[in-house]
């Protein structure tokens, strides 16, 4: 555990002393390493010395016409989008204001590899060095897609969607796409591919197989450790206090905010909040329901003060749950402050 998900490079980034992220050179470095710019047997002499350049000085200036010089028009577009996510990176006082400013403007121009990047290096540094194991689980909806199924009409499972897509390719069958495919739980004939309060441990020594499976369920500690990961995570940003407790429905005459978590979510809270008509099968996708409560009402908007915003994360149509972490950063009815 001294260090999980090192791929992510969080440990090559400095701490300020209000407890944000700076980029470092050894940071910029991880990108040279990158499938998209690291070095092959096919690369050009022009494209080697730029490469080499870059990492003894990943700050170092690159002109459109060195970048032309290179023979592969692919590589010099990777260039191109890497240099201009550089400066952008550069520019900004620290990782997290640059992450908030992604989400402003016209819209995220960045490969949206890169942003699920930064979500994972904000979750491990919200973490720190001692999470419990299924904190550390449920931090990986934060940056990675994952494929929802329904056990016996009431288990809500989880797993990764791209270890499950990975695994149906290969023809390789495995307790979790057994239980996937609707494996009931007390058949199961391994339980370590489910991790839980139990088996907890075994995460630390799978932490970037991402081939762990969680309950999801309303009253299951998955779903309590996540509230809290949300707290952290709105705290970081935001510098506000709230706390999030899990619900089964909402049953609130004054209901007057709401955020969707991911964008079936925010769909059927809009059609909900709107009393629109919901059919039974489009209701059964939400997975958990949310109330949030500010402990800090100076941090809201007056109208909102004393009320509580609820939540939801729901699966789409692909039976997949894309959280959106940062509409907990853009969507509050937070007071403006000067």
């Amino acid at each position: 555990m001294s260090n999980f998900w090192p791929h992510s490079a969080y440990k090559t980034l400095a701490i300020s002393s209000d407890g944000q992220l700076l980029v470092t050179d050894d940071f910029l470095r991880t990108y040279l390493q990158r499938p998209e710019l690291s070095l092959v047997p096919e690369s050009c002499e022009a494209e080697q010395a730029l490469h080499q350049r870059l990492t003894l000085d990943p700050r170092a200036e690159l002109t459109e016409q060195e970048i032309a010089t290179m023979a592969d028009v692919d590589i010099q577009e990777n260039y191109r989008v890497w240099l201009r996510y550089r400066a952008r990176l550069l520019a900004a006082s620290s990782l997290e204001s640059f992450y908030m400013s992604l989400f402003k403007g016209a819209g995220v121009d960045v490969p949206p590899l890169f942003v699920s990047q930064l979500a994972q290096i904000f979750v491990r540094h919200i973490l720190g060095e001692e999470p419990h194991p299924l904190e550390a689980r449920m931090g990986e909806l934060f940056f990675r897609t994952q494929k929802i199924s329904v056990l016996d009409e009431s288990i809500v499972m989880g797993a990764d969607d791209e270890v499950v897509a990975r695994n149906a390719q290969g023809g390789e069958t495995g307790n979790i796409l057994d239980l996937l495919k609707g494996k009931s739980m007390a058949m199961r004939s391994a339980d370590l591919d489910v991790l839980h309060e139990g088996n907890a441990q075994e995460y630390w020594t799978r932490d970037e197989d991402f081939d762990l499976a969680v309950q999801l369920n309303f009253g299951h500690e998955p779903i309590n450790y996540f509230s809290r990961l949300l707290e952290k995570w709105i705290l970081h940003f935001l510098g506000v206090q709230v706390r999030i407790t899990p619900m089964q429905q909402i049953q609130d005459p004054k209901w007057s905010w709401h955020v969707g978590l991911d964008a079936a979510a925010t769909e059927i809270l809009n059609k909900l909040y709107n009393k629109d008509v919901v059919d039974a099968d489009e209701l059964e996708k939400i997975i958990c329901l949310f109330r949030l409560d500010f402990i800090d009402e100076a941090a809201v908007t007056k109208v909102q003060a004393g009320k509580p915003v609820y939540m939801a994360i729901a699966m789409n149509e692909q039976q997949q749950l894309k959280l959106k972490p940062q509409n907990l950063l853009f969507n509050l009815p937070l007071a403006k402050t000067s």
